[in-house]
């Protein structure tokens, strides 16, 4: 390729080397070298501009891309500071014996614990590491979902439920060294519970964590958790994934300064205190240290330097007297810009933070300033996702909206009285009768001239209270937060009941099915129903037409005694079931005649009852009874014989000495009864 480049680039070269005057004996030698090393040059920057364009991206991370886990080879390393919540890193994904096994890194270090866990978005609840809320995750008393967590200790221990399902693959020596992980554990369920028990489908993880807890306060030099974005940012300068610097290389009484700063209470719209610049964020090992670092650096207000001695310093996020006072004697030149412009200043400023309360997702702050003044609309926005409380992003909005509308200066001083001016972020500059007595916020980097002995520099013109917030008037009100839906659970049936029916099969013979009756919810309910021997057996089911509001069963045994059951279906997910109604199918219902000529005679330890059958079709035999009493109440089956109709009929049963009276009961194949005919007192010896 770079062969096939030089010979085109040739006649181009060669025309201009003529035109130079080069001898002919170099001429061949010199285009050739040229046109070769041009189309090496070429194709360079070809495959950078490739590379560049293809690369991701190495900004910090928005909160919505922590809403999924991830599943890639090798992720780059995740850092979460503060609280956050996000999904993590597939290190494991396998399924065994219908339950999926899901081992998720969170984050690559140690941190201080998860507080609360979603699976999409549902807050769930943990009763030792089964979900038992929300309660659709249980199913007949079985928590199907599982979450167990390691924080990241530097000895962890592997998951032992992982280690006994997959011996082969996964042992006691996977223990995820200093990586704060997950383990969630997905039974599998029937697929008629599928959308009831799991209606978004796999659960996707999340969890609201408070994360790193070895950071290093430089007020203390003790390591542990902290939401002070001033201690992250001195975490980030002396960490691998930041500036690489020692902790000699900080100058620490300026950012043990800064993390004092940051923990100033000051208070909400709400007249609530609050930290001043406390907030969290997540980012990864790629991401571009410089971007990560200027985020945190905007939210803490924090201005980063180099310092005489040659350690790292920084302005904190406060207003602090200027020091150095420049004169008309110290100045060389001064440029003065008003910054009044009609299309370039600014009138209200937009904010977009992380809020927790609404599930940390970016939010939009109230506008400061006048956001609609005139048709042409001159806003601008600030975005920050560590910052996680509305007062503070309000208070940089306030920030924004002064400092982009601030005069601009640049000045050029002599070097002796300005030689301190790169080690400061204010000065006071008096040089009337612009700037009298002013106070300057230096932007960008003094830039030394040897050769004339000057420092030149630019800033802004602030005010001496640039810091100050009066949030009751201020802060403005925030968007309401969106309640989220709560999910309900498709209703049981209302109105439930069962009827016995019977229908003509052919032959003058009858058959009992159930009807069973709803009251009206819904035209897209569908309803199931649900029957079983009372004595056990195969459960049998029926679902009725959608808006439907009767359902019947197949044909029942007759004089069988059945429970009967309904649950509501919607859009593939089923209700909770009824309690059972019990029912006895009756495939007739009309009972035979009366028993004649009923009669029965007392011996020892027995009883002789004479009744004739009907002369009814129906009739297939007779019911005895014995009581001690001349009533049915409480009367006790002792026999039944089973005989043709209008036949004279008897039967023998046994009893106990004394006077009884008995009672003869026609009945019909399905065990409908007709009245019963007593036989008298009976005398037994």
């Amino acid at each position: 390729m770079p062969q096939l480049l030089a010979t085109a680039l040739v006649p181009w070269i060669s025309n201009a080397l003529i035109g130079l005057g080069l001898s002919g004996l170099a001429f061949g030698a010199t285009v050739g070298a040229i046109a070769l090393g041009a189309s090496y040059l070429l194709l360079a920057g070809g495959a950078y501009l490739l590379s560049a364009a293809f690369a991701p991206s190495t900004s910090a991370p928005k909160p919505e891309d922590g809403k999924y886990n991830l599943k890639q080879s090798v992720p780059s390393l995740a850092y979460v500071l503060g609280r956050n919540k996000k999904a993590g890193d597939y290190a494991f994904l396998e399924e065994k014996k219908g339950t999926a096994h899901h081992v998720i890194v969170w984050a690559a270090h140690h941190v201080r614990g998860f507080t609360t866990h979603y699976l999409h978005d549902e807050k769930v609840t943990l009763t030792g590491t089964s979900v038992t809320a929300p309660k659709h995750f249980v199913l007949n008393e079985n928590s199907k979902v599982r979450i167990d967590t390691r924080l990241g200790n530097n000895a962890s221990t592997a998951y032992a439920a992982l280690v006994s399902a997959f011996p082969s693959i996964w042992t006691a020596n996977h223990r995820g060294d200093g990586l704060a992980s997950i383990y969630l554990r997905v039974a599998s369920v029937k697929a008629e519970d599928l959308q009831k028990v799991f209606p978004n489908h796999m659960p996707l993880h999340s969890v609201i964590g408070e994360g790193h807890d070895r950071l290093i306060d430089p007020r203390t030099g003790v390591a542990g958790y902290s939401e002070n974005l001033a201690v992250f940012r001195y975490w980030h300068m002396t960490h691998p994934v930041g500036a690489k610097l020692k902790r000699s290389d900080m100058h620490d009484p300026d950012w043990a300064r800064a993390a004092a700063v940051a923990d100033q209470i000051v208070l909400n719209r709400e007249d609530k205190p609050e930290p001043r610049y406390h907030g969290g964020f997540w980012f990864r090992a790629n991401n571009d240290p410089v971007q990560v670092g200027r985020l945190m650096d905007q939210a803490a207000e924090l201005v980063v330097y180099e310092r005489a001695d040659g350690k790292v310093g920084v302005h904190a996020g406060e207003y602090v007297e200027p020091d150095i006072r420049l004169t008309a004697n110290d100045l060389i030149s001064v440029g003065f810009d008003p910054n009044r412009r009609r299309n370039s200043n600014v009138l209200a400023v937009r904010g977009h933070y992380t809020d927790p309360d609404k599930g940390f997702n970016t939010t939009d702050a109230a506008i400061y300033g006048v956001p609609y003044p005139t048709d042409d609309e001159r806003t601008k926005t600030v975005e920050n996702q560590a910052v996680q409380r509305h007062n503070h992003i309000s208070r940089m909005q306030k920030l924004a909206y002064i400092r982009a509308n601030a005069p601009r200066v640049r000045i050029l001083a002599h070097y002796e009285p300005a030689r301190n001016v790169p080690y400061r972020r204010f000065v006071r500059i008096h040089y009337p009768p612009r700037l009298t007595e002013t106070v300057i916020e230096i932007i960008g980097r003094p830039t030394l001239s040897l050769r004339n002995l000057t420092y030149e520099f630019e800033g802004i013109v602030v005010p001496a209270n640039l810091y100050a917030f009066n949030a009751a008037t201020e802060e403005g009100a925030p968007g309401a937060n969106v309640l989220p839906v709560e999910r309900e659970d498709v209703p049981a049936p209302d109105g439930f009941d069962v009827t016995i029916r019977q229908e003509d099969v052919g032959g003058g013979s009858t058959a009992a099915f159930a009807e069973a009756s709803f009251a009206f919810q819904d035209e897209t309910f569908q309803y199931e129903l649900e029957w079983q021997k009372v004595s056990g057996g195969e459960v049998q089911t029926r679902l009725g037409v959608g808006g439907e509001l009767t359902v019947r069963s197949m044909y029942l045994a007759d004089g069988v005694a059945y429970r009967f059951s309904a649950r509501t279906w919607s859009s593939g997910t089923a209700s909770e079931r009824t309690p059972d109604i019990i029912r006895t199918a009756t495939a007739d219902p009309v009972p035979p005649g009366v028993v004649t000529g009923v009669s029965a005679i007392g011996a020892a330890g027995q009883v002789t009852f004479h009744w004739t059958a009907p002369n009814s079709a129906n009739y297939v035999g007779a019911r005895l009874y014995l009581n001690v009493t001349d009533s049915m109440a409480g009367a006790t089956l002792v026999a039944v014989e089973y005989g043709p109709p209008n036949v004279v009929d008897d039967r023998t049963v046994s009893a106990g000495a004394g006077t009884l009276y008995g009672f003869v009961v026609a009945i019909n194949g399905s065990g409908t009864a007709a009245a019963p005919v007593p036989t008298g007192a009976i005398t037994v010896t």
